[in-house]
């Protein structure tokens, strides 16, 4: 009597794991809608290290300590870098051309534009230009960087301060706003 309680109990538990296991059946678009509804990431990443090639030809670097995606969102799909991220890119040659970083990043998949906040640092390798800033917003279909916020040019005998910059991603073509700083002019 005791073995057949037993044998029952084990049935009736096995019958009710089956049907658990059928009734938690989602769809992907229902789990990433529910993630979306509760601002949480479809997918994390941590210590990432990605490479972009055109033509077989490495144009940019990435490394991050953590990622996360949020390209579950309708309207505005974007990757977010909360532990800062550092952006190389590499010119024809194959040498870095221009190297970003800062404490946080938040990169638009629609728009091509990027927010970089905290510590913001732009450096042309081969101009051996530097561009310190709170705040930048990148451009990626133009090649462009822009902020509102104060920054600190530093070119070969030159620092220029200011509030409001705009340039190619190289650091070339500026256009500054609200300048000050000491210039040194070469005669002809």
């Amino acid at each position: 009597m005791y073995l057949t309680i037993i044998n029952n109990l084990k049935n009736i538990v096995a019958i009710f794991m089956v049907a658990m296991f059928f009734s938690c059946v989602n769809n992907v678009k229902e789990v990433k809608d529910f993630l979306a509804d509760k601002n949480l990431p479809v997918g994390e990443s941590e210590n990432v290290r990605y490479v972009y090639k055109d033509s077989g030809k490495v144009v940019t670097r990435l490394n991050t300590p953590l990622l996360y995606d949020f390209s579950n969102r309708k309207e505005h799909p974007y990757s977010e870098y909360p532990e800062g991220v550092v952006i190389v890119t590499i010119d024809k040659t194959g040498t870095d051309s221009t190297t970003i970083s800062g404490d946080y990043a938040r990169s638009y998949t629609k728009t091509s534009i990027s927010e970089i906040i905290g510590n913001v640092v732009v450096y042309n390798h081969t101009e051996k230009t530097k561009l310190e800033t709170s705040q930048l917003y990148w451009d990626q279909k133009i090649n462009y960087f822009f902020t509102e916020k104060e920054f600190k040019l530093t070119l070969d005998q030159d620092t220029i301060y200011g509030t409001g910059f705009e340039s190619k991603h190289n650091l070339q073509n500026w256009v500054m706003k609200k300048t000050s700083g000491e210039l040194f002019l070469k005669e002809e």
